[in-house]
This record gives C-alpha cells, sequence and structure tokens, in this order.
C-alpha cells in the first residue's frame, strides 16, 4: 500500500502511492462525466425513426417480460420489430408477437440457437438507414429513439450507446440486483467520461445499440462477425457487443453515448447467485476483447488514447486491489512488534478498524451517484465490498481460463439453455445445409482487414448503396 501518511496518527489511515493514482483518477472521471452533455435534439431530424429504424432483438426465450419491453420499443414508432430465434421457438414468439403488434413485429428464425447468426441474419433482412439491437428485457422511455438518432446527424458517428439501470424482477431488488445497479452505475460514469475526454468508449453494451446499417451490410463486416475466432481456433458467440465496438474504432467511425435519462434503459439482471456466472462470462469477454485492442489490432492506441489506459488499467487494477489487504495483515503484523525495533505504534484492533472505516467511507463516496437515488442501498455496500474482492480474484480466474467456456460451448448466452454449439451452427449456415438457404447481398465496398477507410462512408456512397436491390433469400430460413 505504500502509505503517504505519517506514524504518529491516531488512527490507522491506509492511503498510500496505489490509492493516490486511484482516487486523483476517479475524480478525473468524476469530473469529466460531470462536463459531459448528451447530444440534444435537432430542430429537423435527417433521421425519423417511422422510417429510418429497425430493431433487431436476438433470443431463444423471452418471456412475459418480452411484452413490456415491445410495448416499450413500439412507443417509439420504429419502422419494424425484427424477432430472430431458433426454429424451434417460431410458435412461442409468434404468439408473443402477435399479442403486442402482430403488423410491426416479424418473427424470423435460423436452424441453431446462435446470437451472432441470429444478429447476422437480422441484418440481412433490414431495409432501413439505422439498425438498433435490443436484449428482449430492455425497457427503453419514450424518448430513447429520438436521442440515439440525433448522434447520426453526424456523418462520422456509426454506433451509438445508452446508459442504463437495473430493473428488478420482483417487488425489490435482491442483494445480486443491487450490486449490479452499483456497477452499471459506475459503468455510466466511465463511458460518459471517456466519451467527454476523447470520443470513445470500450463497448457499445449490446442491451441497447445503434448503428448505421450501410457498415452492418458489409460483407466483409458479416463474414468476420460470424467467423470470429479467439487465438485461431476458438469460434466466438458471445462478445458481439465487443466486436461491433472494435470494428467501429478499426474501420474510422465514430461512437457516442448518450447517457441522459432520457435515454436511459432499463433492463433485468440475475436476481440470484446467477448472477455471477453472468459477470463471469462478461469478464471472459472483455478480456479477449481488450487483449485483441491493446495488442493485436492496436487502433484504440491512436483513436482512442484514454480508452486505452482504462482498458491498460483494468488490466492491473485486480492485482492492485488484491495487495490492499496483503499490505494491511504486514501492518498487522508489526503491531506485534515493539516501536523501538521497528513495529507500528497502533495496536491491532486499531488498524483493522481503522481499515474497514476507511473501506465502507471511500466505497460509499464511488457509490454516491446510485446513493442518491436510492439510499436504502446503502447497507449493502458492505456486500459491495466483498464482491469486489471477489471480482479481483474472479478476473485473474477467467484470464486463465479465456478458452474454457469457448471450448465448452457456453460463449453463447452462457447463462441461458439450448444454445447450440458456435462452429456447427456456423458451418451449417454457411453450407446452407437444412433450410436451402440462398443470400445474395448487394455490392458495397469490402475491405482486408489492413484496408478499412480512414473515413466513414459518404452521405453519396450511402445513398447510393441504398438504390440497390435489396437482399433476396429463400422463404425456407426467414419465416
Amino acid at each position: 500500500m505504500l502509505r503517504l501518511t505519517s506514524d504518529h496518527f491516531p488512527v490507522f489511515v491506509p492511503f498510500g502511492v496505489i490509492g493516490f493514482y486511484r482516487y486523483l483518477w476517479y475524480l478525473i472521471r468524476i469530473a469529466a462525466s460531470l462536463t459531459y452533455r448528451p447530444v440534444p435534439l435537432p430542430e429537423n431530424p435527417t433521421y425519423i425513426a417511422e422510417e429510418d429504424v429497425t430493431i433487431i432483438v436476438p433470443t431463444i426465450d423471452a418471456g412475459e417480460e418480452f411484452k413490456e419491453a415491445a410495448h416499450s420499443w413500439l412507443v417509439g414508432k420504429p419502422k419494424e420489430i425484427l424477432i430472430i430465434t431458433e426454429e424451434k421457438m417460431l410458435g412461442p414468439l409468434q404468439d408473443l408477437a402477435n399479442a403486442v403488434d402482430p403488423e410491426r413485429i416479424r418473427v424470423l428464425t435460423v436452424p441453431f440457437a446462435n446470437k451472432r447468426l441470429q444478429m447476422s441474419h437480422g441484418i440481412k433482412n433490414v431495409t432501413t438507414d439505422i439498425i438498433v439491437f435490443a436484449d428482449d428485457d430492455a425497457i427503453w422511455p419514450p424518448t430513447l429513439l429520438p436521442y440515439t438518432l440525433a448522434c447520426f446527424e453526424d456523418q462520422k458517428v456509426g454506433g451509438v450507446g445508452t446508459s442504463q439501470r437495473v430493473q428488478p424482477v420482483g417487488k425489490r431488488m435482491t442483494v445480486w440486483e443491487v450490486l449490479a445497479a452499483f456497477r452499471l452505475s459506475i459503468r455510466n460514469i466511465e463511458i460518459s467520461s471517456s466519451t467527454h475526454i476523447d470520443g470513445g468508449l470500450p463497448c457499445l453494451s449490446g442491451r441497447t445499440a445503434a448503428y448505421r446499417t450501410v457498415i452492418l451490410k458489409d460483407p466483409e463486416f458479416l463474414h468476420g462477425f460470424t467467423h470470429d475466432y479467439w487465438l485461431g481456433k476458438y469460434q466466438l458467440n458471445s462478445g458481439d457487443d465487443k466486436f461491433l465496438t472494435r470494428w467501429m474504432v478499426s474501420h474510422g467511425w465514430s461512437t457516442y453515448v448518450q447517457c441522459c435519462k432520457e435515454a436511459e434503459l432499463l433492463s433485468t439482471m440475475k436476481p440470484n447467485w446467477r448472477f455471477l456466472k453472468q459477470v463471469l462470462r462478461w469478464t471472459r469477454n472483455t478480456w479477449r476483447s481488450d487483449l485483441r485492442s491493446l495488442f493485436m489490432e492496436r487502433h484504440v492506441w491512436t483513436s482512442h488514447p484514454y480508452v486505452a489506459y482504462t482498458m491498460v488499467d483494468k488490466l492491473f487494477n485486480p492485482f492492485t486491489l488484491l495487495a490492499g489487504p496483503f499490505f494491511v495483515g504486514y501492518v498487522v503484523y508489526k503491531t506485534t512488534i515493539p516501536v523501538d525495533q521497528g513495529g507500528y505504534h497502533l495496536p491491532w484492533w486499531n488498524v483493522i478498524i481503522s481499515y474497514f472505516v476507511w473501506l465502507f467511507a471511500t466505497r460509499t463516496a464511488k457509490l454516491l451517484p446510485h446513493l442518491w437515488d436510492r439510499p436504502q442501498d446503502v447497507i449493502h455496500v458492505p456486500a459491495f465490498i466483498l464482491f469486489g474482492y471477489y471480482f479481483s480474484i474472479m478476473k485473474i480466474y477467467a484470464l486463465l481460463t479465456l478458452h474454457e467456456a469457448i471450448f465448452a460451448s457456453q460463449t453463447g448466452w452462457g447463462t441461458r439453455a439450448g444454445i447450440g454449439d458456435a462452429r456447427a451452427a456456423t458451418a451449417a449456415a454457411d453450407a446452407g445445409q437444412t433450410t436451402g438457404y440462398t443470400e445474395k447481398l448487394p455490392d458495397t465496398p469490402s475491405y482486408t482487414q489492413n484496408q478499412y477507410p480512414s473515413q466513414p462512408y459518404s452521405p453519396q456512397q450511402q445513398q447510393q448503396y441504398y438504390q440497390q436491390p435489396a437482399v433476396e433469400m429463400q422463404t425456407g430460413y426467414a419465416r
């Protein structure tokens, strides 16, 4: 901990070089977040939801919560909602769609449950300028779509994200849901600050994110998206939002995030211990994506240096956090040695109590943005402290086991049942097996890995693209 405080203090103050560094950057993030401003609504918008927006929802087990989410999407008046599921779920999801709005909601199917293939199949069926991906339980405020579309007035912006809050599954939040809410509150600060500082962010969250269709219909993107391998041999199915964000950076597109109440969605989290499985899957995805961004693709260093710094910082964060208890343990040991022999001047109980008070005070301060709205959650701060140490250990474990979930075919929706093998699903789609599926994509600019465009497509290129014939496919695949 390398304490900077005096040994003559009447209490133990665990504030040292590491702590000074951490809190300095935290204050910088807070200042940047407070300075950040969302993009305002234009007087004469270029994009109108009724004409320019298609919502794509890949799912395999949507239930009644889907109805509430779908009604919230429809308030924004999108042109169409595409539900992409596996063939065996067509009947139940068609019933859900019919119960909400059969005219504006279409249900399409793929042979196997595979999120990236479902998303790519939805992309191929889109005819609007903007695609919005949404989780089947994401509840939007009425103003989310217009505030998201406002960012696309800048023709360099290719992807837009939003801020998020937790929607409790029951009447009250469980401790697991509160932990998730704490994490989202911190994340909202991080993404708004990074957007303000250098215009980038580590990830456009897949819970809800909007993209220009012209980017996603590029055959180069569609192939890379559905043939994404870790270390060249483990095919990835989850981590789709990480891939999309990296694609924006590597292909010269800007991103933005609307952190404001008008664009803040509600999302459910696992209300039990299965939340930890979600976090483990997300952590593996983060490790894989950040390592790629920093050391393989490396575009982020020049495009968004602050984001690159935050990625590097997170690589070391679990080790520095776990170092704290070890340093405190060493101080406790020194309390057993006489002062004239190099021991510490305070009794052991003073050190331990002071340490726990410090932890509670500093973590509570870090969670003030959340506690301002929900002060009753202060009782869960001790659980958040314990979770922080558990999460640090989990991050190290995830780093050492990056291939395990992939090899076990768990790289789909890791907390949902019925996920198909990613390689088998992709092979079937490539070969057109089972469904007799064929497709013809319009000609679009295609780029190799080292020949991506330094600037986004111009408005003239986008107009030329949309004047080309629509996607053709056999009805055996799209139902």
